[in-house]
């Protein structure tokens, strides 16, 4: 049973946040204490983090849902609800974060840096937020914000400079075992390989490391789901440098060679380009394992060691001269509804002070996370995108007046 999992949808369920609360001092020498309502706390966050000690999404086989903690209600004497507790989720490095609806790319887990893919709901502000000279005894108070609920696909695509591809059998894995200190199962039949395999091509000095992943034998019609081939296709994409390993002792090699090119190019026109070393192995079954059969391929054989070294040393030739292993942009936008309400926004403009406030700020304040630069550079688009910043600017906003946006503060450049 192949166990090797590189796809899987899951929900994630950031928490919401907590209630604010309504309270007023009631003390024996305090006569007019005043409202006292604390704010709520803030809904745990979702963060996913990429991990080089797992290989799989096979952890997600068996549970597929994920909720953060909710923030506590706020309380009395001005207290605040505790902020719900973060959940994060472990990935393999190299994992590409989707938008399960659109398929769009989200995030690309290649970096080694945490992202956060939900994000938990605002505190609700408590009723002495809301207590001004004209109004001295607020009864109400603001419930707390949803946590961001989505579901997402993950989509693990190795990280590898260089791919063994070919035929089953063709001995990719015997030739990653010799350039690499990998130990990957071998044995005489198709289909030893169920799951790609990793190793670290080390050359000794002078040379830069790279990586190398043995990917399961291909077959006729790959492309389009037969064999194992369509379920592992996606890892050469991140591929640098190809390395086409044919069986020397084949009936007709030329035949084996143009049948993977034509599967991967049937895959991704991407990937008919991507540069290739042929690799003729077995040399030493060859009636004459001097005479090269195919003008043009390297002549090898990974069994005893026979021109393995010369093949690393060409490999690594060839990366140094590619650029770095691809990183998929993100794609996803956020939906367009979500833009309604705008109109409804309230400004207000005190001595170079303004404010704004609307159900719609609460809810764009609910998405990002302002105290990262990404999380500030999107709030920042969208409040320009939106025109808040041109009718802020129509009531006398000038760089250096000081904004407000319910507890968040910025100057205006």
């Amino acid at each position: 049973m192949n166990n090797f999992t590189d796809e899987v949808i899951i929900r994630v369920s950031a928490g919401d946040g907590g209630n604010g609360a309504v309270s007023f001092r009631r003390e024996k020498y305090v006569p007019a204490g005043g409202p006292d309502g604390g704010d709520g706390g803030k809904g745990g966050d979702i963060s996913l983090v990429a991990d080089t000690n797992l290989s799989t999404l096979s952890e997600f086989r068996y549970k597929r849902s994920f909720k953060a903690e909710p923030g506590a209600q706020g309380g009395g004497y001005n207290r605040s609800g505790k902020d719900g507790e973060s959940l994060i989720i472990k990935v393999p490095l190299g994992t590409v974060v989707r938008d399960k609806e659109t398929n769009a790319v989200i995030h690309d887990m290649s970096d080694g840096q945490p992202f956060t893919v939900a994000r938990g709901g605002r505190g609700g502000r408590g009723n002495r937020k809301f207590a001004t000279p004209t109004r001295q005894a607020p009864r109400f108070a603001k419930p707390g914000g949803k946590g961001q609920s989505r579901e997402i696909k993950l989509e693990l695509k190795l990280l590898a400079d260089v791919g063994l591809v070919g035929l089953p059998n063709a001995g990719k894995s015997s030739l990653l075992a010799a350039m690499t200190r990998a130990r990957p199962k071998i044995a005489d039949y198709p289909f030893t390989t169920l799951s790609p395999n990793l190793g670290v091509c080390d050359l000794g000095e002078g040379y830069p490391s790279f990586v190398v992943a043995d990917i399961p034998g291909l077959i006729e019609n790959a492309s389009e789901g037969a064999g194992l081939g369509h379920e592992f296709l996606r890892h050469v994409e991140r591929c640098r440098l190809l390395l086409h390993v044919v069986d020397a002792t084949s009936e007709n090699v030329q035949v084996d060679i143009d049948l993977i090119n034509r599967e991967l190019a049937n895959f991704s026109p991407d990937l008919a380009s991507r540069p290739q070393i042929l690799v003729l192995n077995k040399s030493d079954l060859l009636e004459d394992a001097s005479v090269n059969p195919v003008s043009g391929t390297q002549l090898i054989s990974a069994a005893v060691g026979t021109g393995v070294r010369e093949l690393t040393l060409l490999a690594a030739q060839e990366l140094s001269k590619l650029p770095p292993i691809q990183v998929f942009e993100p794609e996803y936008i956020e939906p367009e509804e979500f833009l309604d309400g705008v109109e409804d926004l309230q400004f207000t403009a005190d001595d170079g002070e303004y404010s704004v406030e609307g159900g719609w700020l609460e809810r764009l304040l609910d998405r990002v996370n302002l105290q990262d630069t990404e999380g500030r550079a999107y709030f920042d688009q969208t409040l320009r995108r939106c025109g808040v910043y041109t009718k802020l600017e129509a009531l006398g906003l000038e760089p250096g007046d000081t904004i407000k946006f319910y507890n968040w503060e910025f100057e205006y450049k």
